[in-house]
C-alpha cells in the first residue's frame, strides 16, 4: 500500500522552511541584500539548492554579488559546494571574470585546484570561456597571487592556460600568464610586493603574493602596498590589493590610509576601487580631516560628486575648526571648479552655518574674499 500522506507540525515546518529557502533563492539572483538578510534571519538556509542546483550561496559566486557572497559566507555558506557541472563557487566566479569574489573565496579556503565535470578548473574557466580585459586579466592576477595551479592542462583540450590563451589570441591574458610562468624564486617577497605596488606593476604584486608576501607589510615610512598603489593612482594594482584582502584602513606613519589619499589624489576611479574593502571613512588624517575635506579643497568635483553619495560626513570639523564647505571657500580660489563643489555640498546637506573657530561662516569668507558666485549660492541656501 502507498506510504500515507504526510501531515502535521513536521510537514507544515518542511513546507515553511522550502518557501524560505525558495525566496532566499529568489532574493539572491536579484541581489536584494536586505531581503536576502531578513530570510537568513528567519531561518532560510544559504546553501539549500533548487532542482537545477543552485544555492543563494552559488548565485552569488557566478553573478558577482559580493555582498550577497559575505552574507552568505557568514551564514553557514558550505565553500566547496558544487553546481550541476560539479564545479565550485571559485569555478563559476573566475569563468566570469569576478576577480573580487574569486578573492573572497580564495580567502575562504575554497579548494583552488578543484576540477569539474568537464576537466577544467577556475583558471581554464577564465582563459577558454573568458575574453581579454581588464576584469579577467585582474581575474587572473588573483588566482596566481591565491597560488592556484598555473600549468595542468585542461581535459578536453589538453592545453594548459597559457596555451589556451595563446590559441584563443588573447596578447593580454598571455602576458599576464607568461610572467607567472617565467618568475623565478622571490628572496624577499615583502620587499618585492612594496616595490611592485610603488610601480604599479600588478603581476609582480600577484607573483610576491603567491610567494607568501604580507599583503599588509610596510615600508620603512609605514605604508602598505595598498597605500603606495593608491597614493600613485595603480588602479589594477589595488584592485588585486582589494580582492586578496588588503585593508583600505592601514595608516602610515603620517597618518594616511589608502582610503585618505584618495581625497588627495581625487582619484574617483581609485575610490571606486576601495569602496569593496568597506573603508572607514571616519578615520581622520593627520589634521584631523576625512576624505571630503581635502578633496574640496583642492577643487576634486567629480571625487566630491561620488564620495558624498557614499554618507560620508559632509559637516565633520578638523583640528583648524574647519568643515569640507569652509575649506572650498577659504582654501579654493572661487572658481568654478569650487563653486560646483560648494553647490555640490549643499545639496548633500552640508550645514552652511557651522562657524570657524572665529566664529567666521563659508558665506562670510565667500563675501570677504569677493566669491560673488560662491556668496549667491551660500545666501540661497540660507534663504
Amino acid at each position: 500500500m502507498p506510504a500515507p500522506h504526510e501531515s502535521g507540525p513536521s510537514a507544515e515546518a518542511a513546507a515553511t522552511q522550502d518557501l524560505l529557502d525558495q525566496r532566499l533563492r529568489e532574493a539572491a539572483w536579484a541581489n536584494d541584500v536586505p531581503r536576502a538578510r531578513e530570510l537568513v534571519e528567519l531561518g532560510a538556509d544559504v546553501n539549500a539548492t533548487d532542482s537545477t542546483q543552485q544555492s543563494a550561496y552559488l548565485i552569488a559566486t557566478s553573478e558577482g554579488y559580493l555582498e550577497l557572497l559575505r552574507l552568505t559566507l557568514a551564514n553557514g555558506a558550505q565553500v566547496d559546494d558544487r553546481d550541476s557541472w560539479n564545479g565550485t563557487g571559485l569555478i563559476r566566479a573566475a569563468e566570469r571574470g569576478h576577480d573580487l569574489v574569486v578573492g573572497e573565496l580564495l580567502r575562504a579556503d575554497i579548494d583552488r585546484d578543484h576540477v569539474n565535470r568537464i576537466g577544467y578548473q577556475a583558471i581554464h574557466e577564465a582563459v577558454w570561456l573568458g575574453q581579454d580585459t581588464d576584469d579577467y586579466a585582474a581575474t587572473l592576477r588573483v588566482l596566481i597571487a591565491g597560488g592556484v595551479e598555473l600549468d595542468r592542462p585542461s581535459g578536453s583540450e589538453r592545453l594548459t592556460p597559457l596555451q589556451m590563451a595563446g590559441e584563443r589570441g588573447y596578447d593580454g591574458l598571455e602576458r599576464v600568464l607568461l610572467r607567472a610562468a617565467d618568475a623565478g624564486e622571490i628572496a624577499r617577497p615583502d620587499a618585492e610586493l612594496l616595490a611592485a605596488a610603488a610601480s604599479g606593476d600588478a603581476d609582480g604584486v600577484a607573483l610576491a603574493l603567491r610567494a607568501g608576501a604580507d599583503p599588509e607589510a610596510r615600508d620603512a615610512q609605514g605604508r602598505t602596498a595598498l597605500l603606495l598603489a593608491a597614493a600613485e593612482d595603480h588602479v589594477a594594482t589595488a584592485r588585486l590589493l582589494v580582492a586578496m584582502g588588503a585593508s583600505p584602513d592601514a595608516l602610515d606613519d603620517r597618518h594616511d590610509t589608502p582610503w585618505l589619499v584618495t581625497g588627495v589624489t581625487g582619484s574617483v576611479e581609485m575610490l571606486e576601487t576601495l569602496l569593496p574593502a568597506d573603508p572607514d571613512m571616519s578615520i581622520r588624517n593627520r589634521f584631523g580631516g576625512i576624505a571630503v575635506i581635502p578633496a574640496s579643497e583642492r577643487g576634486h568635483v567629480d571625487y566630491v560628486r561620488r564620495v558624498v553619495a557614499t554618507g560620508i560626513d559632509v559637516d565633520h570639523v578638523n583640528d583648524l575648526g574647519w568643515t569640507a564647505l569652509l575649506e572650498a571657500v577659504i582654501l579654493g580660489d572661487g572658481g568654478p571648479d569650487h563653486q560646483e563643489i560648494v553647490r555640490i555640498l549643499l545639496d548633500a546637506g552640508a550645514d552652511p552655518s557651522i562657524a570657524d573657530r572665529d566664529g567666521v561662516t563659508a558665506l562670510e569668507h565667500a563675501r570677504e574674499r569677493g566669491y560673488t558666485e560662491i556668496a549667491a549660492l551660500l545666501e540661497a541656501q540660507d534663504g
